[in-house]
């Protein structure tokens, strides 16, 4: 009996932007697309911190934060290299990529990245709009993150003002760019 055929390796997608902007509602239709998916939420990695947890957007996070980052970036990469397409949906600015950079080299395995970035006054009424428990609903808290994304220099060109879009035409504008490679970074 001969032994299975390896998965070849998947990709990391990530998907970012402020609160509000879209992230959770289209990631399951982007992992949906693909037939080895995994779409990793990474507000619950948030979530597994029992003690001593800090708000993130809080400046005292950032230790916190690069920890958080790390696993998520770790947990990433380790399911692509199964064969997985992975579909991370969180608050990963530019300052956050080099675990997931890191990673990308190490592997081999292609990262992709997209910044969902509706206007500000649509991403505040999605994100105070929003029931969820663990949700970021403060419009203050909405437009400091918001600004956070605001200029982006070098990865502008990752960027998708999704103010007027449905989920399902911005899933589709997102899944088009990275099978043809667009939102791969070097």
């Amino acid at each position: 009996m001969s032994e299975p055929a390896e998965n070849p390796p998947g990709r990391v997608v990530v998907l970012t932007g402020p609160p509000g902007a879209g992230k959770s509602t289209v990631a399951p239709r982007l992992a949906d697309a693909f037939p080895a998916s995994v779409h990793l939420h990474a507000d619950d990695f948030w979530a597994f911190l029992r003690r001593g947890a800090i708000p993130p957007y809080l400046p005292a996070a950032q230790r916190q934060n690069e920890v958080v980052v790390g696993v998520l970036a770790d947990a990433a990469f380790g399911y692509a290299a199964g064969g997985y397409t992975v579909i991370l949906d969180g608050i990963v600015g530019p300052w956050f990529l080099d675990p997931f950079r890191e990673c990308a080299k190490a592997t081999g395995i292609e990262l992709h990245y997209t910044v969902l970035r509706p206007d500000e006054e649509t991403t505040v009424t999605r994100a105070t709009g929003r029931t969820a428990a663990t949700a970021l609903t403060d419009a203050a808290s909405v437009r400091h993150m918001h600004e956070q994304f605001a200029d982006l220099g070098a990865f502008e060109e990752h960027v998708l003002d999704s103010s007027a879009m449905s989920a399902a035409d911005t899933a589709a504008w997102v899944l088009d760019r990275v099978r043809d490679g667009r939102l791969v970074l070097a």
